[in-house]
């Protein structure tokens, strides 16, 4: 019984050494947009003068270039997580249009919009594609947009 379990064991080892790290890759480099997209959004002059605990922040489903060959999911979640990871900060809760928030003046929509910003860059070895990712605040009811941010940088297209 010991040798099979230990050829179990060895079997399994061996599955974990061999896995591929494009998931950890891809999630590292999601989050980490997330992370500074979430440094800028509290540092927004709409926000200033408020205490950004008592803010309401609802997400809407992010636009998400097709060529990126990323699920709004995963970008949403990304944003989430890297806004829910402030301190003393704001509530976060996903938004779907349609849905009628209340004109309340610590709401605020959080639309996003993250787009390949060219060709793929061919480096000796690897693929980096640019991307630029919009942010924007405004309240519930109005289309202005009373802050806005874009931040650039470029994947590992291997990682995608």
């Amino acid at each position: 019984m010991l040798p099979w379990l230990a050829l179990v064991l060895l079997v399994w080892l061996a599955g974990c050494a061999s896995a591929p790290e494009r998931p950890e890759t891809l999630r590292q480099a999601l989050l980490g947009l997330g992370q500074q997209a979430a440094e800028r959004v509290a540092e927004a002059p709409a926000l200033a003068g408020e205490t950004l605990a008592d803010q309401v922040l609802l997400l809407s489903p992010p636009k998400v270039d097709e060529r990126l060959e990323l699920g709004v999911g995963r970008v949403q979640e990304s944003l989430t997580r890297g806004l829910l990871a402030i301190d003393d900060g704001p509530q976060v809760l996903d938004w779907q249009p349609g849905d009628t928030p209340a004109a309340d003046t610590n709401q605020w929509l959080v639309d996003s919009r993250l787009i390949a910003d060219g060709p793929r860059l061919t480096l000796s070895d690897r693929e980096l594609l640019p991307y630029r990712f919009e942010l924007r605040l405004r309240r519930p009811g109005d289309g202005a947009a009373l802050w806005s941010t874009v931040i650039s940088g470029a994947f590992d297209a291997d990682a995608l």
